[in-house]
């Protein structure tokens, strides 16, 4: 099966979002998808693009992405946080995983970052196992803390 990893360009973005949604679908989140087209497009082509994306193709079609965007650590400097690896489900077991990572850790390395994260749901064993059969560190005595954009509003109602 021939797969071609590049960098994304700003017309895969419709393709990203279909693979995005698939994502959500399988993380039992279906209706958590907001963004959009645009969205995407803007946040990572515009002016001060916020995520650089890599994609799986076969036969001119995206059926993975790496999404990721650099954040910085007061322990280590800078990180590359990889925000979603996702893999067209009917595509998964090919290698296609293992070749978005591979891109998304040579990239960190060419940035110099000091650490490359992202996280796991804990009930996704086969993913938590791949993550780990690549030396990943799966920490799981932490826990991920979100505020989402009610709770900011709630949050912020109180001050």
């Amino acid at each position: 099966m021939k797969i071609h990893i590049r960098k994304a360009e700003k017309n895969d973005m419709s393709q990203i979002l279909e693979r995005i949604k698939e994502l959500a679908v399988f993380e039992k989140e279906p209706d958590a998808v907001e963004i959009t087209v645009s969205d995407l497009e803007y946040d990572g082509f515009g002016p001060k693009p916020k995520f650089q994306c890599f994609v799986a193709e076969k036969e001119e079609r995206i059926v993975g992405i790496a999404l990721t965007y650099t954040r910085y650590s007061t322990w280590k400097g800078e990180v590359l946080h990889l925000e979603d690896l996702i893999v067209e489900e009917s595509m998964r077991g090919h290698g296609i995983g293992t070749q978005l990572l591979d891109k998304v850790v040579q990239y960190g390395n060419e940035l110099g970052v000091k650490r490359i994260s992202w996280e796991v749901l804990d009930w996704n064993e086969p993913a938590i196992s791949f993550y780990q059969s690549k030396g990943a560190d799966v920490k799981r005595d932490w826990d991920v803390v979100h505020l989402d954009q009610n709770g900011i509003k709630n949050y912020l109602a109180k001050l």
